[in-house]
């Protein structure tokens, strides 16, 4: 192999490449950036074995080949440098060196049979579609998805096309940790066709790495039996990510409740409620961590306590309906719930002390977050009740 290329035309492929790769861990191939020099230009790919990215970047090509190295060692180098770099093979293939004026970089090259062919990209039935959009979806979901990759369906971000039975042609996007779920709505025909009717499941560990991965452009999505495919509007970048295949909680029981004639419900500012729940949560501790809730005269009375900090209580207007008296709240995972909305004011619909309560914005269409409250144990101590 021997080519020349601009550092510049390769440094974000090369970051990419380098972020889905164990940086000290893992076994040799699995940290290997591999460059591949042919008609089309240079090639830079990586894998941990499930995440995927290939790139494919301008590059005079003297002399065609392909190269494993050490990924993170070849990306730290290059992104020191600027300019044209000259990038070959010594004649015995033991290494890659690295030139630039009287610079002269020296990597040992990994066994080839090490190298394993990326997944094609699905060659029909692809959509195109926002890659900004895309994105924030992920944001408003994420924080809402299980961390342990045991609880195995709701440790993924689940998205299904609206059944035929079902009217319109919308995306549901769920999240769901055991207590919390979030779901956003939107309207795509060419995404809801896409979609198989159980809809996808995508792990929420590899979600990070597509977000960085994702720009503001537009990007190509593809479905194949086993995984899910994003490629640049150009064709010069690709990423995928494996499926998987758990059966995913009966979700539309809880948001049911939330339809009953007996719910209570609450209106307040959104920036006025968070700011609140932020000085009570400086008076929670690990064993007292909720803001607990009173209704009285169009307040909402909050009230925060923990034995080594003391108390707090703050009162601001809010309209409220209904015959439930209070409630509790984990506080930090309420604010982190208010933050997700763009809305001047939230909804709350309580269907009771123990039950789900939903919450909404009017300046966010078709997103809500639904929150377990705690279990009351006596009049000043709280847990969390099991989900």
């Amino acid at each position: 192999m021997f080519l020349k290329v601009d550092r510049d035309e390769i440094i974000e492929g090369l970051q990419k490449s380098a972020n889905i790769i164990p940086a000290k861990t893992g076994a040799a191939f699995l940290r290997t950036i591999w460059l591949e020099g042919g008609d089309q230009g240079l090639r830079v790919m990586s894998t941990d074995s499930n995440l995927e990215f290939c790139g494919s970047y301008r590059a005079d090509i003297h002399e065609p080949g392909l190269a494993g190295i050490q990924g993170r060692a070849f990306y730290d180098l290059v992104r020191r440098l600027s300019g044209e770099l000259t990038i070959k093979t010594d004649p015995e293939n033991q290494n890659v060196i690295v030139e630039q004026g009287a610079r002269r970089y020296k990597l040992p090259v990994n066994d080839p049979e090490w190298f394993q062919n990326m997944s094609e990209f699905p060659a029909s039935e692809t959509v195109f579609w926002s890659g900004d959009f895309l994105h924030e979806v992920i944001d408003r979901i994420s924080f809402c998805i299980s961390d342990e990759d045991s609880m195995e369906a709701i440790a993924c971000m689940y998205m299904r096309p609206s059944a035929a039975d079902e009217g319109d042609k919308y995306v549901e996007v769920c999240g769901l940790n055991g207590h919390q779920f979030a779901m956003h709505r939107f309207f795509n025909d060419d995404v809801h066709a896409l979609l198989p009717p159980e809809g996808i499941l995508v792990q929420k560990k590899y979600l990070a790495e597509l977000k960085k991965w994702l720009t503001a452009d537009e990007i190509e999505l593809a479905i194949s039996e086993k995984r899910l495919f994003f490629r640049t509007e150009d064709k010069r970048e690709t990423f995928s990510l494996p499926l998987s295949y758990y059966q995913y909680p009966n979700y539309k029981n809880f948001l049911a409740k939330l339809e009953d004639e007996n719910v209570s419900r609450l209106a307040a500012e959104r920036k006025e409620l968070i700011e609140s729940l932020e000085r009570i949560s400086i008076f929670n501790t690990d064993t007292n961590r909720c803001a607990h809730f009173m209704f009285k005269d169009g307040n909402l009375v909050m009230h925060g306590q923990g034995q080594e900090t003391g108390t707090a209580t703050e009162t601001i207007g809010a309209d409220f309906s209904g015959a439930l008296e209070r409630i509790a709240f984990p506080t930090r995972n309420l604010i982190d719930i208010l933050s997700h909305f763009n809305s001047e004011r939230v909804d709350f619909v309580l269907t009771g002390a123990e039950a789900p309560c939903g919450v909404t914005g009017a300046q966010d269409p078709e997103y809500q977050v639904i929150i377990m409250p705690m279990l009351i144990q006596e009049e000043t101590y709280y847990t969390e009740e099991n989900a």
